[in-house]
């Protein structure tokens, strides 16, 4: 069983409570538009750090990251890009990897927009973190934690604050 530590959006700042929300995981995975490479330093001498670069990073953080990650954790599949759409809507690299790959997870980002869902037709749960940056339209920062063990998800948490 693996705690998982869930952000995205960034866009150059961490919100002051990150470290306390996810201080019980294992690791941190990040969903792009990290913003900065200072970023990437401070969770990774936190915790290790799984990363996707994103629309708005630039050449150093790509340098540092990759555009999709594709893994096997706890029993599970995972899928993690930027820009992924949603469930009935997916971007169309996004729709080809995962028809191409069958993830149990999908992780993206950048719609700044929190999204928890199971999706029937392609057999796995979809996860965006929403933004935890202070950059973009959002209203709320978000975040999440959950736990993979045995090829399930369970113990699904939202950090939820007002954007400063």
């Amino acid at each position: 069983m693996k705690r998982i530590g869930l952000l995205s959006d960034t866009h150059g700042s961490l919100p002051a409570q990150w470290k306390d929300f996810f201080a019980e995981t294992d690791e941190i995975w990040h969903a792009g538009d990290v913003g900065a490479t200072t970023i990437i330093r401070q969770i990774e001498t936190f915790k290790p750090l799984r990363c996707v670069y994103g629309n708005i990073d630039g050449q150093a953080i790509r340098q540092l990251t990759t555009a999709h990650l594709l893994f096997d954790l706890e029993g599970m599949r995972i899928l993690m890009t930027h820009i992924g759409g949603h469930p009935g809507r997916y971007e169309p690299k996004a729709l080809a990897m995962i028809r191409n790959d069958q993830p149990g997870l999908f992780v993206c980002g950048h719609s700044h927009i929190l999204r928890i869902q199971y999706d029937e037709r392609h057999q796995l749960m979809y996860l965006n973190p929403g933004a935890a940056g202070n950059s973009g339209f959002h209203q709320k920062i978000t975040m999440l934690r959950f736990s993979i063990g045995d090829g399930r998800i369970t113990d699904m948490e939202i950090f939820e604050t007002a954007r400063r």
